[in-house]
């Protein structure tokens, strides 16, 4: 709600949060009042401050992730070329094992 002017006088109310209601509650009025609604804002300040800080982070925790992401599909792909090559394939869809070759059994 912020500052208040009524007739003469400023008053100061702050909007409170009780589980799933917003409350007015009166903080003061004249000096008190400014002083406490600046001391509001600085703390807005600060705590959207370090949102922004904790954001950054986390997008750029995320971007390396896709990018190891990224890098261990590639090596995975080589991985799986070397290994058809070599004569294995996966045995539903799980372990690797050596193909079997039934011509050479004569």
């Amino acid at each position: 709600m912020g500052l208040k002017r009524i007739g003469n006088g400023t008053y100061y109310y702050r909007s409170v949060r009780e589980g799933g209601r917003v409350r007015s509650e009166y903080v003061g009025k004249g000096e008190v009042a400014l002083l406490c609604s600046q001391l509001d804002a600085a703390g807005r300040d600060k705590a959207d401050a370090e949102r922004e800080d904790w954001r950054a982070e986390r997008e750029r925790a995320e971007a390396e992730d896709r990018a190891f992401a990224d890098w261990f599909d590639q090596v995975e792909a080589v991985a799986e070329a070397a290994l058809v090559a070599a004569g294995f394939h996966r045995h539903h869809r799980g372990e690797w094992r050596r193909r079997r070759d039934y011509r050479d059994r004569a």
